[in-house]
Parts: structure tokens; sequence; C-alpha cells
């Protein structure tokens, strides 16, 4: 539902729509309880990357990530 909500917002704030087509041609939603985790999963991830590709080709990153001023150390949480 999440990624849904991110869509829903992304599209709002940017006024751009972003194609899901894959995503829909799956036929799931967050609100199909019924269907099995497995479908549950491939929509979670068919419309991650949907999100994620429209947001690369159409936007230029938001913040710059300079490797020479990262830490040494990362923060993993497990």
């Amino acid at each position: 539902m999440l990624l849904v909500h991110v869509r829903k917002y992304y599209e709002g704030i940017t006024g751009e729509e972003i194609s899901t087509d894959q995503y829909d041609m799956l036929a799931i939603s967050p609100v199909h309880i019924h269907k099995n985790k497995i479908c549950h999963k491939k929509a979670i991830l068919t419309l991650g990357e949907e999100l994620v590709s429209h947001i690369r080709h159409n936007r230029s990153p938001v913040v710059d990530y300079a490797t020479e001023s990262a830490s040494e150390e990362i923060a993993v949480e497990h």
C-alpha cells in the first residue's frame, strides 16, 4: 500500500502520470487479501521497479551523493 501512496503523492506534486502497465497487468492490489504472498511480492517488486524507472528517466536526483564525503562507517540495521 505504501508504494501506491508514493505513486499518488509523486503524481500529485509533479503533475506527471507514472505508467504502471506491468503492475496493472498483474491485476493485484494491496486490498486483494485472498491472493497469495508470492503474487503480492511480485506486484510490489513490479510496481517499485516502474516507479523507480520513471523517476530515474524523468527527474534528476534531489540530493547528489559524493563518495568523497562519505563516512567510512555505515550503520546497518538488522
